[in-house]
């Protein structure tokens, strides 16, 4: 029998945004795949909200926008495993990035940057000013795809409530530091993951922007959180724990980073066969 990938999921400014009046940078938005059967792609984006990059909140929002359109359409094109395996690695991170320097051009020409903004970007081009990075997934009974940009996190949930990164980790990232949509050759950047889902697949899958692992004392208890929901989403229901997210990352970037907050949740429901 099979069921429906289900997915939710909830974006808070951060602390320190509401104490300064600064908006929401971070954006999440998602696509079930029509025409699929049970398939979704998701995605979630964090502007890097300083002076130097006055639009990232818009630069966001276009790109999580551009990526689930992108990869739903690319989806829904194809069926052969090794061509969306081969464009996984090169093809969509090159096509989604150019599509989001063109979105950004168009957004520019129709608004152009306002004196205080052309000042705060400097000498850079445009498109810095909508700088941000980018998580996305997607996942059908068949495979999943993994593509990251910059920092964040993506965590996968075993039925048994085991926790494992799906995308290696960027040694790059330190502090603050973080690759970028708006960088030069952007797309080398990214980190990528497809794998077949032949015999399992994850129970969970899980995208937040770097405002929610950044909330946690350590990183055992920033992961914890993926086992933690697993079991109430199996004991509540989706919906239920939906319905508390928002309040659960507010407490978090209140009692921890400060930073804006967004957490996407991919779930696969359990069958239980009855003779």
């Amino acid at each position: 029998m099979q069921t429906e990938w289900q997915v939710v999921g909830q974006s808070v400014r951060g602390a320190t945004h509401e104490r300064n009046g600064l908006p929401n940078q971070d954006a999440i938005h998602w696509l079930p795949s029509s025409g699929r059967g049970s398939s979704v792609v998701l995605a979630v984006a964090d502007g890097h909200g300083s002076a130097r990059y006055p639009r990232s909140h818009i630069g966001a929002k276009i790109a999580v926008e551009i990526a689930t359109k992108l990869i739903d359409d690319f989806l829904k094109s194809q069926d052969n495993l090794s061509l969306i395996k081969d464009a996984t690695e090169d093809w969509l991170p090159r096509t989604l990035v150019r599509n989001w320097t063109e979105a950004v051009a168009d957004h520019l020409k129709a608004e152009p940057l306002s004196q205080d903004e052309y000042v705060s970007v400097g000498l850079a081009d445009g498109p810095v000013a909508y700088g941000a990075t980018l998580l996305a997934a997607a996942v059908t009974e068949r495979f999943a795809l993994y593509l990251q940009l910059g920092d964040g996190d993506i965590l996968t949930v075993s039925d048994s409530g085991v926790v494992t990164r799906p995308v290696s980790k960027d040694e790059r990232l330190l502090g603050n530091e973080t690759t970028s949509l708006c960088a030069a050759e952007a797309w080398r950047d990214f980190r990528v993951s497809f794998q077949l889902l032949r015999q399992s697949h994850p129970a969970l899958i899980l995208l937040s922007t770097d405002g929610y692992p950044n909330s946690f004392r350590d990183e055992s208890g920033f992961l914890q959180v993926g086992s933690d929901l697993l079991a109430m989403i199996q004991e509540h229901g989706l919906a239920k724990v939906n319905d508390s997210l928002a309040g659960w990352l507010t407490d978090s970037t209140r009692a921890g980073s400060g930073d804006d907050v967004t957490l996407g949740i991919i779930y696969h429901p359990q069958i239980t066969q009855i003779d």
